[in-house]
C-alpha cells in the first residue's frame, strides 16, 4: 500500500513538473494564419438577411508573404465578393507559411 501511494505521488510530481517545463509561445491569434485572417473578415457589414454564411477559401501565400485568393466556393455571391476584396493581396506576417502552397479555409459569417 505505501509503495502504491508513493508511485502516485511521483506520477503526480512528474506530470506537474513537465507541465512547467514546456518552453516556447502558445499559437495566438494575431501569430497564426487563421487569425490574421479572421481579423481582416470581423469587421462586416452583413444585415440580418445574411444570417450564418459559410465558404470554403482556397488560397496561397506569395513570395512577399500576400494572400493570393484562388477560390471562394459559397452559395452567397455577396459572400464571395467580400472575401476576395478583404483577402487578396493582403500581407500577412508569418515565418512558418510556405509560399506557394494551396490552404483550405472554411469562413463562417454569422449575425
Amino acid at each position: 500500500m505505501k509503495k502504491l501511494r508513493t508511485v502516485s505521488v511521483a506520477l503526480a510530481l512528474m506530470a506537474t513538473m513537465s507541465a512547467f517545463a514546456t518552453k516556447g509561445k502558445k499559437a495566438t491569434k494575431e501569430n497564426n494564419l487563421s487569425g490574421q485572417i479572421y481579423e481582416m473578415l470581423k469587421d462586416n457589414q452583413f444585415n440580418a438577411d445574411h444570417k450564418d454564411l459559410t465558404a470554403e477559401v482556397r488560397f496561397i501565400v506569395t513570395e512577399k508573404g500576400e494572400l493570393l485568393v484562388l477560390s471562394v466556393e459559397t452559395k452567397n455571391d455577396v459572400l464571395e465578393g467580400f472575401v476576395k476584396s478583404r483577402l487578396n493581396y493582403q500581407k500577412v506576417e508569418l515565418t512558418n507559411v510556405a509560399p506557394g502552397r494551396v490552404y483550405e479555409l472554411p469562413v463562417k459569417i454569422t449575425a
